[in-house]
């Protein structure tokens, strides 16, 4: 799915023009197999959409900037609240400004980490020195994220993968 939406990327506004899509892949990747039901459309082309294929040699991608975001500062930080360790879901995870707003501290990597609830409530509106608490690590730009992994159950596998999936999946 990453080369589809390379694709879509490159037709979309990478290349330009959609003509060269297969010009930018070639000899890199084979076609085994189009999605039944999806294209990705340029502005004077729609062109089907790979949904299984074989990469013949290693390509390098482009390095892309990281974007500043919460996402972002989660995955820099492992998913875990930086003052006392745990892991927990995006959605039981906050961010914290390590210095305040309140006494100068800025929206930067360097000044944000992943926080959890009742830490937040620890910490309140001070610096960790005055909350008496640590940082596990000094927050900084991260050069790269690591590739995220999309889990899937049986349910949502494109039909077009299933030749191909070797492995049982769980529901």
């Amino acid at each position: 799915m990453a080369l589809a939406s390379s694709l879509a990327g490159a037709v979309a506004g990478g290349f330009g023009n959609p003509s060269r899509v297969p010009e930018k892949m070639s000899g890199k990747v084979e076609v085994i197999e189009y999605s039944r039901d999806r294209t990705i459309k340029g502005v004077t082309r729609e062109l089907p959409m790979p949904a299984v294929v074989r990469v013949l040699r290693r390509f390098r991608r482009d390095r892309q900037a990281i974007r500043f975001s919460r996402v972002n500062i989660y995955t820099r930080d492992g998913f875990a609240c930086q003052y006392c360790g745990e892991r927990m879901d995006t959605e039981d995870l906050t961010f914290d400004h390590v210095v305040p707003r309140a006494v100068g501290g800025r929206t930067t990597w360097d000044n944000i980490v992943a926080f959890c609830v009742p830490c937040n409530h620890a910490k309140a509106n001070r610096t960790p020195e005055q909350a008496g608490m640590h940082l596990r690590r000094r927050p900084s730009k991260p050069r790269y994220l690591p590739v995220v992994t999309v889990r899937m159950d049986r349910r949502h596998v494109p039909e077009e993968w299933r030749p191909y999936w070797n492995v049982t999946l769980d529901n």
